[in-house]
């Protein structure tokens, strides 16, 4: 069923194939591990920096094989991962500072986190549970049963029925497909928000709202009911989620601060022994067509950026999934992210 002005009920049960993007593009951009992606990154530069100094421009290997060279491209390396890690210890304190706090706001934080989960405890009619991949499915389990209600109430009026079917049949397909990549997921692994940004509950909310008012005439109060408490449990789905990815962002970014100092260490060491040991005598030899220096500076110089390597690949999956979820609730910025 085709609504008029806002396409098809029906959509595709996954970001990727609603987004029309590449699934190599996405995996690189949310789904690969970080460390991979890094790893990725650093292979490819260099690989390029040695592709650049032996076959692009041949006399680069002269050039490198000058002490001043090194010493301008390491110790300028030196103060870049110095600078970079002083910023890594700034941003672990600003997503620190954010779970710090007078005695009153851990109160009302408690108190709103309580109140949200003593909410959807009425809506599940049993405790919430507490692993947060388990949560998601518990709501979104809710929302399947309170469609099937809603379709049962609505029996006699054909044309709703119809469009209802097609929606409970879209509904039921997205669900299946987020409950089992929530099956297993644990939170710390992106896999728990990358499962729930499948499920695309604005669409939904969107369609249930323009159903209950197109048919507003033909339903009997018990029917708005059913219309209302599918829309609330859809509604649920959202701040459920912007908590969950609220806690990843910051879980992320003290990951990527603690793995930066982990790296700047042996990048500072690098820098520091190209510029202390390495000049233009130490490596005369050739290896596979390629003359030594160019091995150990475009190795040297790789383990240098690993820091700001690492940098890109969270942040790439950080904005990514923000620009994903600027909205909440029934609000389509673009029609790909239906």
């Amino acid at each position: 069923m085709s609504d008029g002005n806002n396409g098809k009920i029906s959509t595709a049960n996954t970001m990727r194939e609603r987004a029309g993007e590449s699934r190599i593009k996405l995996w690189i951009l949310l789904g690969a591990r970080r460390l991979v992606v890094t790893g990725v990154i650093a292979f490819i530069f260099f690989a390029s920096f040695i592709v650049a100094g032996a076959v692009l421009y041949p006399p680069l290997k002269a050039e490198i094989a000058k002490a001043d060279t090194i010493e301008t491209m390491f110790s300028t390396m030196i103060g870049a991962n110095i600078t970079g890690t002083t910023l890594v210890v700034t941003i672990s304190q600003l997503v620190i500072s954010q779970e710090n706090g007078p005695l009153g706001d851990q109160r009302q934080r408690m108190s709103d986190a309580m109140d949200f989960r003593n909410f959807v405890g009425e809506m599940l009619g049993h405790t919430t549970p507490s692993d947060p991949s388990t949560f998601l499915k518990k709501i979104i389990d809710a929302t399947e049963t309170r469609a099937n209600e809603l379709r049962d109430s609505v029996s006699e009026i054909d044309e709703l029925c119809e469009e209802l079917d097609e929606f409970i049949d879209s509904l039921t397909g997205n669900a299946d497909t987020v409950k089992d990549q929530l099956d297993g997921a644990t939170f710390g692994t992106f896999n728990v928000l990358f499962a729930a940004l499948d499920f695309n509950y604005s669409w939904k909310i969107f369609h249930v709202e323009r159903m209950r008012d197109e048919y507003s005439d033909s339903l009997d109060d018990e029917q708005h009911r059913k219309f209302e408490r599918l829309k609330t449990s859809l509604s649920m789905f959202g701040p459920a989620r912007e908590h969950i990815k609220t806690l990843y962002f910051q879980w992320a970014l003290i990951d990527l601060s603690q793995l930066i100092l982990y790296a700047a260490i042996p990048a500072l060491f690098v820098a520091g022994a190209m510029l202390a040991f390495v000049g233009s005598g130490t490596f005369t030899g050739t290896t596979l067509g390629v003359t030594d220096i160019l091995w150990v500076v475009s190795g040297a110089f790789t383990v240098t950026l690993v820091p700001f390597m690492l940098l890109v690949s969270y942040i790439l999956r950080i904005a990514t999934v923000a620009k994903r979820t600027l909205a909440i609730g029934p609000l389509i910025l673009r029609d790909s992210q239906r």
